[in-house]
């Protein structure tokens, strides 16, 4: 239910232990797949998520200064084509991005309400009370929910724009998309529309280095997953014994990140009461970051029921955000 905290609503459709238990699932299948792997998700824990905003500060990594050099060109544009009085955000974090698409909102005279939709309810709340004081009367519903699991539940009301910003569609395999993307059409009445980031093909070198930056910096955040499991579920991996490895996958148009044992070992997770062994070399899969052609971006959004309206990239032709109707 709703809980009102000062000027913010938040609803909650997190149990307590879904994030756990998301975990255990996570890390138990992985690590008994082959190759082993792990969702991405598990980078952000606050030593995570300081990382990756390290990240978004170095010179290789080239994809946050274009998104937010297309808002901050274009948002006024977007919100035009829009028409929307709403908007919700998925995986918003600290919503540092929002402001520019809540800015051009307040500027038309359209801004009525904001939805944020983040798994960490204090990063919710703390960033909608931010908003509320610089928007006064503003109605934020925040979302405590996984976007891959409760689409269907989020608030329906207003004339809504859905942003999914950050190229985070790029973490998704072709098949989760497919689902991701026709779950989330199956939630817009006509008239909502659909604003996507997303990280478009290019030079193969560029896009190496976007992921293994000369500073280690993107090293140590792709390591910091098994800090995360070593504290989370007893476990006792060497972060250090892993190399970290980005390459690009030319037939599937994705960066992956991995980790390379460099010597055999054995790994014991006591809360999941298992034992995994990796030989010298072994390498897991810990993200996939997929990169588009303009012309599969409309391809999948129009498979999924949506009809792309506006297609905006950088001056370097980088990224993109592409406005979609309902």
């Amino acid at each position: 239910m709703p809980v009102s905290q000062s000027a913010v609503r938040l609803t909650n459709h997190l149990g307590h232990d879904y994030l756990r238990q998301a975990l255990e699932n996570d890390v138990r299948g992985g690590l008994a797949s082959t190759p082993k792997h792990l969702p991405p998700k598990w980078f952000y824990d606050a030593t995570g998520s300081d990382l990756f905003s390290q990240i978004t500060r170095l010179p290789e990594y080239y994809p946050t200064r274009r998104e937010l050099a297309i808002l901050r060109a274009q948002a006024a544009d977007i919100v035009r084509r829009s028409g929307a009085d709403t908007l919700v955000e998925l995986g918003s974090g600290t919503s540092e991005k929002t402001v520019l698409l809540l800015d051009a909102l307040a500027a038309a005279g359209a801004l009525r309400a904001y939805t944020p939709v983040d798994v960490d309810a204090v990063t919710l709340t703390d960033a909608a009370r931010r908003l509320t004081a610089r928007y006064p009367g503003l109605d934020v519903h925040a979302v405590c929910a996984d976007f891959e699991q409760h689409l269907a539940l989020l608030p329906r009301e207003g004339r809504r724009m859905v942003a999914f910003l950050g190229g985070t569609i790029g973490n998704l395999d072709p098949a989760a998309r497919e689902v991701f993307l026709k779950e989330l059409r199956a939630t817009l009445n006509p008239g909502d529309s659909f604003l996507l980031g997303a990280d478009l093909v290019k030079d193969t070198g560029r896009l190496v280095a976007a992921y293994d930056d000369a500073a280690g910096v993107t090293a140590a955040f792709n390591r910091n997953v098994l800090h995360v499991i070593n504290r989370q579920l007893d476990a006792d991996f060497e972060p250090d014994a892993f190399e970290h490895v980005a390459l690009y996958d030319m037939r599937n148009d994705w960066i992956e990140m991995r980790l390379r044992a460099t010597r055999a070992m054995h790994v014991r997770l006591d809360d999941l009461d298992l034992s995994v062994s990796f030989a010298a070399g072994e390498e897991m899969r810990t993200e996939i970051s997929a990169k588009f052609r303009r012309e599969g971006l409309h391809r999948e959004l129009v498979a999924a029921g949506f009809t792309p309206t506006f297609h905006y990239t950088d001056p370097t032709g980088d990224f993109s955000l592409v406005l979609a109707h309902a």
